[in-house]
């Protein structure tokens, strides 16, 4: 029972075969498949395969057939053993198939053994065997089964498909020795440090299977063994390893201290278990350090399209500088309330009002209505109110720009065509205009940085420019206005005390609900946080970028 199956039939048998041309197929059918009326065989019948029977083969008729199937296969005489089976030509495709893929030398078969009937194929009798395979780079072993059904005539057949060549191999795959083909092993998305893992942080998981999916790994060695591929010969699982090779990596700019630290800071207690998204980038050079994010909506880092609220003062004081002429200690009014365009806009509590606020007073205690006053009064010409996109665009790098390996990122947007109260509201993060943290972090970048640098997240990826570089003197009034609104304004109960750090809070009316925001940068770093629900930008994204900042 437990001998190789070479050893299953007789010498005299395979002396007779060989001798007398006859076949396996036939032989097997005149030993099991029936007799005439005085016993000797009956070698006219043969397998029907339009007449199967329900009832499945005896074990031992199944069994005998098996073997004899074996032994041919094993001896390499394809079509006898396809013979032995219900689609010979099929069958004798794929055994010339399986031997020519595994570069086969030597193919033995042993405990070949009924399991009675089959569960899988209906009147079949199933029959189990061992698999020892010397094949191109070592040897492998396994187990295998096939089942064995009759004809209404009482003929047996194995059951061609697939799975008897390897438990569970599909149509259109076959096996592959030697080499391990591309895709049988993945390859790893790392950080900048080469060996850390992303798809160790639960934020990046989907950004690393992105990039593997679409950018082209570098390094690694392939190892030996076997695989199952597809039509193209792509790797779709390994098997069997003979000798490990090196998996290929593909680095990316994520700093792994600095991501650690970002999933931390999402998921901070003051938060409240709300959705939380944030970016970190290396004003220097663009790269994206670190990406976190929790909440079921999706990566809101990267794709949590929300107004910003008061963190587009930044962009609003830029154009204020560029486009109008105005300093950082240029008047700006804040008064409790304002009316433009027919719509009433008011301040957060706690901002009282100044008559005399320059800018950078404004800017520092977040006055709305400074804001939109000198907004509405130097940047919407006779209805016009498209300077505050197109300082976004020329200075600030809006647009449609990719973080590579085909990660999605979604757009911001400020609208160049503001009707009636969004012309005022766009002046504040309001109305239509839209931003993620990503963009806000690329923002504080900018100014940190004197100059927009695209955010990528894989080393030597082209980075589109700004039309137009951030100039010098306005760099400075920004840089001073976000030191002092982190130091003495509406950042500093979060951020006040670090050094070099420049900020802007910011809050933004959703609905019936509000969301926190807050970007800020220091010496290496330039953060943004978006906390969905938050109370405002310093009691929710404060704490997250604080966390940031003091790691970096």
């Amino acid at each position: 029972m437990n001998r190789p199956v070479k050893l299953g039939i007789a010498g005299t048998c395979t002396a007779l075969l060989v001798a007398g041309g006859i076949g396996t197929y036939n032989l097997v059918r005149g030993l099991t498949g029936g007799a005439t009326g005085d016993g000797r065989p009956d070698t006219a019948r043969t397998f029907d395969p339009s007449t199967l029977s329900s009832t499945p083969p005896s074990d031992a008729t199944a069994v005998k057939l098996t073997r004899a199937f074996l032994d041919s296969w094993s001896e390499q005489r394809f079509e006898g053993a396809a013979g032995d089976t219900d689609t010979p030509a099929t069958a004798t495709r794929a055994l010339h198939s399986y031997k020519d893929g595994l570069r086969l030398k030597k193919l033995t078969f042993d405990h070949v053994e009924s399991a009675g009937p089959s569960t899988v194929t209906p009147g079949a009798t199933k029959v189990t065997f061992d698999v020892r395979a010397e094949v191109a780079g070592g040897t492998w072993t396994y187990p295998s089964a096939a089942a064995v059904v009759r004809s209404t005539n009482g003929v047996p057949a194995v059951h061609w498909n697939n799975s008897v060549l390897y438990p569970g191999l599909g149509d259109g795959q076959s096996l592959t020795a030697g080499k391990l083909p591309a895709g049988a092993s993945s390859a790893k998305v790392v950080a900048s440090d080469g060996k850390t893992d992303l798809t160790t942080f639960s934020s990046l998981r989907d950004i690393a299977a992105t990039i593997r999916q679409k950018v082209k790994p570098k390094g690694g060695a392939a190892g030996t063994g076997v695989a199952v591929v597809d039509g193209e010969g792509a790797g779709i699982k390994t098997l069997e390893v003979f000798s490990k090779g090196r998996t290929p990596v593909i680095r990316t700019t994520i700093d792994a201290r600095l991501q650690t630290v970002a999933e931390h800071a999402v998921t901070d207690a003051h938060l409240q278990n709300k959705p939380a998204g944030t970016v970190a980038l290396d004003w220097s050079n663009g790269h994206i350090l670190a990406i976190a994010h929790t909440g079921d909506d999706g990566d809101i880092a990267i794709n949590g399209i929300k107004s910003p609220g008061s963190t587009m003062k930044i962009i609003t004081s830029a154009a204020l500088f560029d486009q109008a002429g105005l300093t950082a200690d240029s008047p700006a009014p804040c008064t409790d309330s304002l009316t433009a365009n027919s719509q009433l806009f008011h301040n957060d509590p706690g901002v009282r009002a100044d008559p005399g606020s320059t800018l950078t007073q404004a800017f520092t205690v977040s006055c709305n209505t400074s804001f939109i006053k000198d907004g509405f009064h130097y940047l919407v010409h006779n209805g016009d109110a498209s300077a505050l996109h197109d300082e976004a665009v020329n200075v600030f790098g809006m647009g449609s720009w990719s973080i590579g390996g085909g990660v999605a990122t979604t757009d911001p947007s400020i609208p160049a065509d503001a009707q009636g109260g969004d012309q005022a509201a766009q002046f504040i993060g309001q109305g239509k205009v839209t931003a993620t943290p990503l963009f806000m972090a690329s923002v504080a970048a900018t100014v940190r940085g004197v100059g927009f640098k695209q955010p990528v997240i894989l080393p030597g990826q082209h980075q589109q420019s700004a039309p137009r570089p951030i100039t010098g003197r306005t760099a400075g009034y920004l840089q001073t206005m976000m030191r002092s609104a982190a130091s003495t304004g509406t950042a500093a109960p979060r951020l006040g005390g670090l050094p070099g750090v420049g900020a802007k809070t910011g809050t933004a009316e959703e609905g019936d609900h509000t969301n926190g925001w807050l970007t800020a940068y220091d010496s290496h770093t330039a953060v943004a946080a978006l906390v969905e629900g938050g109370s405002s930008g310093v009691d929710s994204a404060g704490y997250v970028v604080r966390q940031l900042l003091t790691s970096s």
